[in-house]
C-alpha cells in the first residue's frame, strides 16, 4: 500500500524495489478519480506525471543520486505558476491564461525531483475562508461532504487529506493554509513572510501573501520548507537567509509558552475546542512546558486592521486585470476603451473578489485614506512591536486556529460573519511571524480541529520541533485525529 506514507518510507521503499514512482502516481491518479466529486482538482497532468515518473524510476535504477524530493507527488494551487500550464487563481478573468514562466517554488520542487500532478482548486485569488467563491464550483470536505474543507486553499487541503497527492503547496494571507489545515484535519504551515519567494504566486495582498505547506507529518513539511524556502534573486522581499530546519534532536530543550487569555474566553470560540486547548496547555505543564497566559489588548483589533491593508492592496494588485492583455475579455463590439474594462471586470470577477476590490478602492480614496490606510498601519506597527515584546519572554504563541470546525457548505450567507471567523488567523500574517496548524483534536461528530502554534520570525526549526512534541501530547478532552 502507498497510502499514508511519509516520504522518508516512499524512498525507502523505491530504494528497496517494494515500489516505484510510476506505481506511485497511478495510486494518486485513481485516488483523484475516486474523489473527484469533492472537486479538489482543477486540471490534472496525468500523462506528463506518469512520464516524468518513468524517468526518476529509470535515472534511479541506473544508479543516479536522488533528489531529496525523488518521485514526491505534489499539487499546487491554482495562484502558483507552473511553465507552460495554466493557472487561472480560479477566476474567469484568467480565462485560458498560461504560464509563461515557473514559480521560484516551483522550479525548486521540480530540481529535486517531484512530480507535479495538477492545479488545485481554491477560493477565487485566493478571497475566502470557505472555498465556495471559486469560478469552477465549490470544494467539498472529505469527512461530510456537507461541509466546507475550508479555504481558500481548500482544494490543496482536501487533496492531501483524501491521498490523492503526497504534499500540496498553497498560499496564506490570512490563514488560507492553516484554516482548511484544521477542517480537513491535516498539518498546514505559513513560514515567516519572506521565507519562500512569492516569485510566481498570484498577488493577493503582497505585505501579506505566503506560500504555505500541506502535509501528513511534520517530517514531510521540515522537508518541503528546506527545499524551497531561501533567498530568491527574483524577490526582494525573500529572506536572504537560508531556512535552516534540521535539529538536534539528541539534545533536550525546555519550552515556555504563552496563550491569549481573552482569546481562550472569546464568545465566538467553540466551547469543545476552548476546553481541548485548555486541557493541552495542563498537559504541556506536566511535561515540562512552561505555560502562562497573557492579555493580549489589541485582539480586536486585528480582523478589522487585516482587512482594511489586504483589500487596499488587492485593490491595486488587481488592477492589471482589464481584459486587454490577457485573460477573459467582453466580446460586445463598437465599446469605448473604459466601457470595456468595466465590462471585463464585472463580468471576469466574481462576487466576493469585487467586495474586496471595492473595499480596498475606499479605504484608499481621498477622504478616508488616512482615517482607515494610515491608521491599519499604525495598528500593524503596534502589533509587530508587541510581538518582539512577547517572543523576548516566549519561544512560542499557543491559539486556536479557528473558533469553529467546519461548517455545512452554503451555511454562512454573511460576510462579514466570514470575515470575522479569521479572528485567531491574520495575526500571523501581520505581524510577518511563522504559524503551524496541528490536527490534534475531533469533537463528538468526528470533525477535526486543532491547534495553532506561532513563533518568532524565521525561527521555523523551533516551531517544528516544538510541533513534534505536541503531536505526541495526548489529552482527555477531545480524541486525538489518527
Amino acid at each position: 500500500m502507498l497510502d499514508f506514507l511519509s516520504v522518508k518510507e516512499y524512498h525507502t521503499s523505491l530504494i528497496n524495489g517494494q515500489h516505484t514512482c510510476v506505481e506511485a502516481v497511478s495510486f494518486c491518479l485513481e485516488k483523484i478519480s475516486a474523489t473527484a466529486h469533492l472537486n479538489a482538482w482543477l486540471e490534472v497532468f496525468e500523462a506528463e506525471a506518469l512520464e516524468r515518473a518513468d524517468e526518476l524510476d529509470k535515472a534511479r535504477q541506473n544508479g543516479q543520486p536522488l533528489g531529496k524530493l525523488h518521485g514526491v507527488i505534489v499539487g499546487l494551487k491554482d495562484v502558483i505558476c507552473f511553465k507552460d500550464h495554466k493557472v487561472s487563481a480560479s477566476s474567469r478573468i484568467l480565462e485560458g491564461f498560461t504560464s509563461v514562466y515557473h514559480a521560484t517554488a516551483t522550479k525548486r520542487l521540480l530540481d529535486e525531483g517531484a512530480i507535479i500532478l495538477g492545479r488545485q482548486n481554491c477560493d477565487e485569488f485566493a478571497m475566502g475562508s470557505s472555498n465556495e467563491n471559486s469560478a469552477f464550483g465549490p470544494v467539498k470536505n472529505a469527512i461530510d461532504e456537507e461541509r466546507v474543507p475550508g479555504g481558500s486553499s481548500g482544494g490543496s487541503a482536501v487533496a492531501v487529506q483524501t491521498g490523492s497527492c503526497m504534499i500540496s503547496l498553497g498560499s496564506d494571507t490570512g490563514g488560507s493554509v492553516r484554516q482548511p489545515a484544521d477542517f480537513c484535519g491535516i498539518i498546514g504551515l505559513k513560514p515567516s513572510y519572506g521565507c519562500i519567494s512569492r516569485y510566481g504566486l498570484i498577488a493577493y495582498a503582497s505585505s501579506f501573501d505566503q506560500i504555505g505547506i500541506f502535509g501528513k507529518s511534520i517530517e514531510d513539511v521540515r522537508l518541503v520548507l528546506d527545499v524551497i524556502a531561501g533567498p530568491d534573486e527574483f524577490d526582494s522581499t525573500a529572506s536572504q537567509k537560508p531556512a535552516i530546519t534540521v535539529v538536534d534532536t539528541s539534545k533536550e530543550q525546555k519550552y515556555r509558552i504563552c496563550y491569549f487569555k481573552n482569546a481562550l474566553e472569546h464568545p465566538s470560540l467553540d466551547p469543545v475546542i476552548a476546553a481541548s486547548i485548555q486541557e493541552l496547555l495542563q498537559t504541556a505543564a506536566t511535561v515540562g512546558i512552561e505555560i502562562e497566559g497573557i492579555d493580549f489588548e489589541l485582539l480586536d483589533y486585528i480582523v478589522p486592521t487585516y482587512y482594511v491593508l489586504t483589500t487596499a492592496e488587492a485593490s491595486s494588485n488587481l488592477s492589471r486585470y482589464d481584459g486587454i492583455k490577457f485573460g477573459y475579455r467582453n466580446k460586445q463590439k463598437n465599446i469605448d476603451l473604459t466601457d470595456l474594462y468595466k465590462l471585463s471586470r464585472s463580468e471576469g470577477f466574481g462576487p466576493e473578489v469585487k467586495r474586496r476590490i471595492l473595499l480596498g478602492t475606499f479605504v484608499l480614496s481621498e477622504g478616508y485614506y488616512d482615517a482607515y490606510f494610515t491608521k491599519a498601519q499604525q495598528v500593524r506597527r503596534l502589533l509587530v512591536e508587541k510581538t518582539k515584546l512577547i517572543f523576548e519572554q516566549f519561544d512560542a504563541i499557543i491559539l486556536p486556529t479557528v473558533p469553529t470546525p467546519a461548517y455545512r457548505l452554503g451555511e454562512k450567507k454573511d460576510p462579514i460573519e466570514i470575515f470575522l471567523a479569521d479572528i485567531y488567523t491574520v495575526y500571523a500574517n501581520l505581524a510577518g511571524i511563522p504559524a503551524i496548524s496541528l490536527p490534534l483534536f475531533k469533537n463528538e461528530q468526528g470533525l477535526p480541529f486543532g491547534v495553532q502554534v506561532m513563533s518568532s520570525q524565521h525561527n521555523e526549526k523551533l516551531l517544528l520541533r516544538l510541533s513534534e512534541l505536541l503531536m505526541k501530547i495526548e489529552t482527555p478532552a477531545a480524541t486525538s485525529v489518527d
